[in-house]
């Protein structure tokens, strides 16, 4: 058997009332939700009950941008249809409510700093904490954010800079190795020019043969290469003795 149409009109009795209030109440929440995550809307639900209790819902966003919203789009909507009249008239009525408005701002500002709390239920003080806890949520969010960031760029500056580090000490090994070649080179072509000098200084050969085996005595090693073979320069002077010079140079030599 099916289920019958139910008739739309308040319950009398009380409990049946409360008991549908409630079961209604969670499935109009429910749909508030589905239909703001499925649909990307922005959904607010307020619902007073007899006894006057609050029971609210909103998106991500707070209840408050939502109204704020929702009162700008309606008073960009009445004023196109004023006339000058309405309008000067609708301005005398929206300056006490503006004012309103401003005062309501105030104190949730200071509620939000931890000020004038004594007036406040317990409903709306866990409204304000969960509205805090969400705003901390989103600020730690953010600073992370930025902190990871910030420590990337960090750690691309480090190895930036430890690249170029590990360049300029290539650059300075290479610089030293050069240097060591080039006085390796220097050095070499030193000993070169020495060794070159070294062999072309030798000591005449006419000069070592008339020296002779060295004497002890130093009169006796002087006067035996005089005897022997007297040279100067290289040039060899013509003997003492005359007796194998022909005789026709005798005449010459004793001039």
């Amino acid at each position: 058997m099916g289920r019958g149409r139910i008739q739309l009109k308040r319950i009398e009795n009380k409990i049946s009332r409360q008991v549908t209030f409630s079961k209604r109440r969670s499935g109009l929440l429910k749909k508030a939700h589905e239909i703001s995550v499925m649909c990307d809307a922005e959904v607010a639900l307020i619902v007073f009950s007899t006894k006057g209790k609050l029971f609210e819902y909103s998106t991500d966003s707070s209840m408050e941008r939502i109204i704020e919203r929702y009162e700008r789009y309606s008073y960009a909507e009445k004023r196109l249809n004023m006339t000058e009249d309405e309008t000067q008239e609708n301005w005398n009525l929206e300056f006490p409510k503006l004012v309103a408005r401003i005062e309501l701002l105030q104190r949730n500002i200071s509620n939000y700093v931890g000020e004038d709390l004594d007036p406040l239920s317990l409903r709306e003080l866990q409204s304000l904490e969960q509205q805090l806890d969400t705003a901390l949520k989103r600020i730690r969010t953010r600073k992370n954010q930025l902190m990871h960031e910030s420590i990337s760029e960090l750690q691309k500056k480090e190895k930036s800079l430890q690249a170029q580090n590990n360049l300029l000490v290539k650059k300075v090994k290479e610089k030293e190795k050069q240097n060591g070649v080039e006085h390796t080179q220097q050095q070499e072509q030193e000993q070169h020019k020495f060794a070159q000098n070294s062999s072309n200084f030798v000591f005449p050969h006419s000069l070592s043969r008339s020296l002779g085996p060295p004497s002890l005595t130093i009169g006796g090693a002087f006067e035996q290469a005089v005897a022997q073979n007297e040279q100067v320069g290289g040039y060899q002077t013509i003997p003492h003795s005359t007796s194998l010079m022909p005789h026709w140079l005798l005449r010459h030599a004793n001039q």
